[in-house]
């Protein structure tokens, strides 16, 4: 993932709503109940994890019960110190007491307890991307050091593999054509980052990388999911049981969802905003550009899809009186540089949202070559008596343009495709009149146009026809 191109802008649940769910997270929510209980009389080792001989009475504290009970309760102890909610006051002594960062959890804003939480997600995080204890003992040498290379195990490429897999999920949650709230299976997700874009059928070799690459994550998830930064799904134990043994009861191998099945929750999108933010990435957020003029609400959702565009312009809309924004709309689609068009479309997207109230700013530009057609178009939809019928050098302005934002907006897609072969099916001298038109897109729409039309005497005549236009406009 690049962070040299904004991300798709992401709806985020309002800060109390994720304040809630950040203080209800098993993680935090045992961190907090540890901090509280510590006092003159609980100690830590060397490192700042509570001393063993505490753990049990800790555990039971926090109602944990079974073999894990003590992992789970020096994990909680971890994050408590991690995040100010515990501070040591003698490293020598081991002594400890009730961190200032506590208070935030009970008398501070929601953004002071998600900045708590925050902090909660890096220590599990730094955790995931470690590899099992037993394998870190085992990898122990004779001074105490970890042999990196007898556990095959680079920390920071399992850290940036995790990074990515993340990112890719966020992706997948935010973009219009991904997975949105629903959940991800596991191997798509692993896949993701190991099987390149341009490969056909995946090879061998790159299909046990990702069945490798899925059981790492299937113990990183599981490692995440209490601080709430994912629901997950683990993979069906039965998968990975001993092949030589007889299995309990046949198995459906079309459910991809035995293989896991993973999601972000809405407290795991903000907190994944929030690492690409610190990394360098730029994710906007719906409802960042109410407050902004119309030039930066129709540059800004130019790069947005349909969907966030149009909750973008909503909420940017609701602020102002139709009239009012209607005419800070069109004042702001003019101009013929390269964007135009495309702030143009969303400005005749932005004006579908408002009412009739809006109509004097349309008839005031029924005369503006740029802004005379969409007007044009807005007053017919709603009935509007008295519109004068456009000029054939207006329609077909209007037309160029329009094609324009669609290719600047989606590329060559198939909805194009289809727009263009009914412009040429429709007027059978589109060609010898669209070369004429005085728009800065014209030899760029009709080159498209000559890609696009699958009929090859069709293309070249558009092909013709750019270059006329190009040769016109001296290019």
């Amino acid at each position: 993932m690049s962070d040299s191109s904004p991300l798709p802008p992401v709806r985020l649940h309002p800060e109390a709503e994720l304040a809630r769910a950040a203080l209800s997270t098993p993680l935090l929510s045992r961190a907090a109940r540890l901090a509280r209980w510590a006092g003159p009389d609980t100690r830590v080792d060397a490192g700042g994890g509570l001393a063993e001989e505490q753990l049990p009475a800790a555990a039971e504290l926090l109602g944990l019960a079974g073999d894990d009970a003590a992992a789970y309760a020096s994990e909680a102890w971890r994050v408590a110190v991690d995040t100010g909610l515990v501070e040591i006051v003698d490293e020598e002594a081991g002594t400890v007491r009730t961190g200032e960062e506590l208070k935030l959890l009970t008398g501070g804003s929601p953004r002071d307890v998600l900045t708590v939480w925050l902090a909660a997600l890096e220590t599990v995080l730094a955790d995931a991307a470690v590899p099992d204890l037993d394998d870190l003992v085992d990898a122990l040498d004779d001074g105490g050091e970890v042999d990196f290379s007898s556990l095959d195990w680079d920390p920071e490429a399992e850290a940036e593999f995790l990074d990515g897999v993340l990112g890719n999920l966020y992706l997948l949650t935010v973009s219009e054509d991904g997975a949105g709230d629903g959940p991800v299976p596991l191997p798509a997700l692993a896949a993701s980052m190991l099987v390149p874009d341009d490969m056909g059928e995946p090879t061998n070799d790159v299909l046990e990388q990702v069945s490798d690459a899925m059981m790492r994550l299937d113990d990183q998830f599981r490692v995440l999911e209490p601080v709430g930064l994912v629901a997950y799904q683990p993979v069906d134990e039965a998968l990975m049981a001993d092949p030589d043994e007889e299995p309990a009861a046949p198995a459906d191998d079309t459910d991809v969802s035995r293989y896991g099945m993973v999601r972000l929750t809405p407290l795991g999108v903000y907190g994944m905003r929030a690492r690409l933010l610190e990394a360098g990435f730029e994710a906007p957020v719906v409802g960042d550009l109410a407050d902004k003029g119309a030039d930066v609400l129709l540059d800004g959702t130019a790069r947005f899809g349909q969907s966030a565009a149009r909750a973008e312009t909503e909420q940017w809309l609701a602020r102002r009186e139709p009239l009012t924004a209607a005419r800070e709309l069109l004042a702001a689609a003019r101009g013929a540089d390269a964007g135009a068009p495309l702030r143009r479309l969303r400005c005749q997207q932005a004006l579908s949202l408002v009412g009739a109230e809006a109509e004097p700013a349309l008839r005031e530009v029924l005369d503006d070559p740029e802004l005379g057609g969409l007007a044009r178009v807005w007053l017919s939809e709603r009935g509007a008596a008295g519109v004068p019928a456009p000029s054939q050098e207006m329609v077909f302005w209007l037309t160029v343009d329009t094609l324009a934002a669609q290719l600047a907006a989606e590329g060559n897609s198939e909805e194009l495709q289809a727009l263009v072969e009914g412009l040429a099916a429709q007027h059978s001298g589109f060609f010898a009149a669209a070369w004429r038109v005085e728009h800065p897109a014209t030899a760029e729409v009709l080159d498209a146009m000559g890609r696009l039309h699958p009929d090859k005497k069709v293309a070249k005549e558009a092909r013709k026809a750019a270059f006329k236009a190009r040769s016109q406009q001296g290019g």
